[in-house]
Formats: C-alpha cells, sequence, structure tokens
C-alpha cells in the first residue's frame, strides 16, 4: 500500500527540483525530512512540504505506520510556463521563460532497520575500540610485582600506612622555618 501527495504549480525549474529529489529517493522518510533540513537549496523547503503531506496522507488516509514509511518514489514534472519579456538593445526583446513544477513524492511502509547493538553498530562505525591507556603496563611493572605478594586484605595495609604518616610528620616538624625576610 502506499501514499501519494503532489504540490502543483511550484515556481521553480523542474531540474533544480530533481537534484534533490534524487537524494531522497529510496530512503526512509524520516531520514529523507533530517537530509533536507540541512539541504542548502530553495526546493529542499517545497520537497520538505511534500513529503510531510505524503506522510500525513499514509498515517490517516492508510492507516500506516509512521515510523517505517520510505520514499518508493519521487519525480517532478514540468508545469506551464510563464513568458515574460526583457527589453534589449536597439528595440529587440529577449524572452524570459519562469518555469512551474508540479512535485509528486509516493511513500510505502517499509519493514523496520534490523536491530544492532549500540556496540556492534560502533565497530561498524569505527572498527574495534583502542584499549585503554590504563590497562597497558609495561613490562617493568609487571615483573616487579609478583602476584603471591600482593595484599589481600586491609588490616595489612593499615600498620604500614600509619608509619609513613608518622615520619612524614617528623620531618616536617623538624625542618627550620625561615622567617627572614617576612615582614
Amino acid at each position: 500500500m502506499e501514499a501519494k501527495a503532489t504540490a502543483k504549480y511550484v515556481r521553480m525549474n523542474p531540474r533544480k527540483v530533481r537534484f534533490v529529489l534524487q537524494t531522497i529517493k529510496g530512503k526512509y522518510a524520516q531520514d529523507a525530512m533530517n537530509m533536507l533540513r540541512i539541504i542548502p537549496n530553495h526546493a529542499a523547503d517545497e520537497i520538505a512540504n511534500v513529503l510531510r503531506s505524503a506522510m500525513a496522507n499514509a498515517v490517516t488516509n492508510h492507516g500506516m505506520s509512521g515510523e517505517y514509511l520510505k520514499v518508493a518514489g519521487s519525480f517532478v514534472d514540468p508545469g506551464p510556463t510563464q513568458k515574460r519579456v526583457q527589453p534589449r538593445a536597439q528595440g529587440r526583446a529577449y524572452r524570459i521563460l519562469k518555469r512551474t513544477s508540479h512535485i509528486t513524492i509516493i511513500v510505502e511502509e517499509g519493514t523496520p532497520p534490523p536491530v544492532t547493538g549500540a556496540k556492534e553498530l560502533a565497530l561498524k562505525r569505527r572498527g574495534p575500540k583502542p584499549p585503554l591507556l590504563a590497562a597497558i603496563a609495561s613490562p617493568e611493572v609487571i615483573e616487579e610485582t609478583p602476584v603471591a605478594e600482593t595484599v589481600d586484605t586491609v588490616e595489612e595495609v593499615a600498620p604500614e600506612t600509619t608509619e609513613a604518616t608518622s615520619e612524614t610528620v617528623a620531618t616536617t616538624e623538624d625542618a627550620p622555618v625561615n622567617t627572614e625576610g617576612q615582614g
């Protein structure tokens, strides 16, 4: 099942509209709307309006799910051309053609995209994650700390830390204080 929307007599050259329509063909409707927001072309605004209308038609008139709508087809037909005259030198006149377009977008209900985990998605984007710097230990550190001598409880560590703090306090109290130059 599909739904469509058409904007007629849009004052834009069909050739210029076609460039933008080619970028959204086959994409999910939400992705196409996001793309149209950032495309720096005047036709993108008109195409976004037509796409928004086609999505609304699909949801309200045909009962489709708005999440998985895909742009099945998009095309532009030339509308009537307004002919104007530009005066030129020596009594001549050049013809100005102001072209119009009929923009049509067809949406259909697509399948949901495959669900992947965040880690799998990240791996696809940038490759495997590099190891943390803290996890990389130099060979010297590994050789200096044997596994058998590691401390398992906090009680064994507590007496050593108290001795270290008392030594540091003793050294700071014994240090001479320089009072010259303060005033």
